[in-house]
């Protein structure tokens, strides 16, 4: 490959890295928020490589690929005319290489949300091996779809009957006919390609449009034994708001104040 294409394969992807991570917050649509150091750190390596790589340039290879009909012994006895296709320049396919890098710089992919979700079961939440803590007074209740989960299938207590509690999550459309939709919350424990979604099942109240993100209030009223793992995880919701995308979506937090 020529010196100028890898230069300039480095030099963009550090500069891709950079902007990403220090500029903007779409890195979080790939990684977790506490690998930013570490994205940053390889930008700035990618963009010291380039420099080394373009200062490195030997004066006898830009003098050997201008043209000037120096050729050495060597390459004479290997016969490249020979071979029917030239070694000095770069294959088409490698131009290929720059499309994600310069995707950095000028295209971010969509952030993962319903259609990711959709597509695969919800994720198993862990078992409360202790006793749960008695629930706070506050109503409604800020719960996270992961406790809200917990509660329903794992509290042999109970304390969730009956209780009004908000969560915030985004709209993924019921598959077929099922009756309600489902407020999703997609977890990333490293980077997007290890992406988890944990889901409860709204009913009462007309689907918004896939991935806007709400504010739902409701309580629990599903099939099944409270407290255990019959019991369906939904929601039976009387009132839902929509509410700005949270900055790192890839968590299951408490629901948005605004």
């Amino acid at each position: 490959m020529r010196r100028f294409v890898q230069v300039g394969l480095l030099v963009l992807g550090g500069l891709g890295l950079l902007h990403t991570s220090l500029f903007t917050d779409e890195y979080l649509r790939y990684v977790k928020e506490g690998m930013r150091p570490l994205l940053v750190a390889s930008g700035v390596l990618l963009l010291v490589l380039g420099v080394v790589e373009a200062w490195a340039a030997p004066p006898t290879e830009e003098h050997g690929e201008s043209g000037h009909g120096h050729v050495s012994p060597a390459r004479e006895g290997h016969g490249h005319e020979g071979h029917g296709h030239d070694h000095s320049r770069v294959p088409r396919v490698a131009w290929l290489l720059f499309l994600p890098v310069l995707s950095l710089l000028f295209y971010a992919p969509p952030a993962l949300g319903s259609y990711t979700a959709s597509r695969e079961p919800a994720k198993a939440v862990a078992v409360q091996d202790d006793a749960f803590d008695p629930l706070p007074a506050t109503s409604p209740l800020p719960i996270t779809l992961t406790d809200f989960t917990q509660r329903v299938q794992q509290d042999r207590s109970r304390a969730i009957r009956g209780r009004a509690v908000v969560m915030t999550g985004f709209v993924t459309p019921a598959p077929g006919k099922q009756d309600g939709w489902y407020l999703t919350r997609i977890i990333v424990n490293c980077c997007a390609a290890d992406a988890s979604s944990v889901k409860v099942l709204v009913r009462g109240i007309a689907a918004p449009k896939a991935d806007t993100w709400v504010n739902v209030t409701g309580t629990w009223r599903g099939s099944g034994t409270l407290g255990t793992s019959s019991a369906a995880v939904v929601l039976d919701a009387r009132g839902v708001q929509k509410v700005r995308k949270p900055s790192n979506a890839y968590m299951d937090a408490l629901p948005l104040t605004s």
